[in-house]
């Protein structure tokens, strides 16, 4: 079994154009959506709208995944935010100096989900699922560096071809597709300055449903008696940190908490 653990973004992207043209051995990709309320809309508009009759069109497999509680139910990482009882915070919040804190979210809604489809297909520790993962070649550093289940065996098809991001545009681009958006959760703590910017200024509607997030999530610490933590390294609260004032000068995204490669990392 091979499968294409697919993020969304250009490196993933890539790996698709390249199955379409049977450069590289896989047909099946693996899209683990968070939750509607969590990634990213132009990531899951692109999935559903480009990338998916795309793939269909080359007779390939693109699935949509998602996290299952043990009773069959859906959960979103936002609802799981949300869920008054949850003590811990599965994303990566900045602590009051500006550190990261702990970071569960792609181990519980991206890694354990496309596990769990591939052990209710037949994979197992003796007979394991070879999962691509859509590392470039400028991005060698993150290769080996994530979880993975027993019964999967990780592969890095652009690192084998030797290409990097430049080269992943190249392939959309000549595939006739557009060049896909940054993927990630819309309110990931590691979304860079310049990107926050851009949310408030261009996407006010998100930028709103980050604040009141982070106003959320600080409400249930300080019942716990807990200092607050924050969505950017600044150590005050998301509106504050990122100000209306001087908004005009900023277009460009550049995040750098992206799902692009299929697996959330840094």
């Amino acid at each position: 079994m091979k499968v294409v653990s697919y993020g969304g973004g250009v490196q993933s992207t890539a790996l698709l154009v390249l199955a379409a043209r049977r450069e590289i051995d896989f047909e099946t990709f693996l899209f683990a959506n968070v939750g509607d309320d969590s990634e990213h809309p132009a990531t899951l508009a692109y999935v559903r709208e480009v990338a998916m009759p795309y793939a269909a069109q080359a007779g390939l497999d693109v699935q949509e995944l998602r996290r299952r509680r043990r009773d069959g139910t859906s959960e979103t990482l936002m609802q799981r935010l949300h869920r008054p009882a949850t003590r811990s915070i599965p994303i990566p919040v900045r602590m009051a100096n500006g550190a990261p804190g702990r970071r569960n979210c792609t181990a519980d809604f991206k890694i354990k989900v496309i596990g769990r489809w591939l052990r209710e297909h037949g994979a197992t520790a003796e007979h394991p699922a070879a999962v691509g993962i859509g590392i470039s070649l400028d991005e060698i550093h993150r290769a080996n560096r994530r979880r993975r289940e027993p019964h999967e065996i990780i592969e890095y098809p652009l690192l084998d071809l030797g290409l990097r991001r430049t080269d992943c545009e190249r392939l959309i681009t000549e595939a006739g597709l557009p060049v896909p958006p940054k993927s990630s959760c819309f309110f990931c703590p590691f979304r860079t300055v310049d990107a926050w910017r851009h949310q408030r200024r261009h996407e006010p509607e998100l930028f709103a449903l980050s604040v009141e997030l982070e106003e959320t999530i600080n409400e249930r610490r300080a019942a716990l008696g807990r200092d607050a933590v924050y969505l950017t390294r600044y150590g005050r609260p998301l509106a504050q940190a990122i100000p209306e004032e001087g908004l005009a000068s900023c277009d460009a995204d550049d995040g750098d908490g992206s799902c692009d490669s299929g697996w959330c990392m840094t």
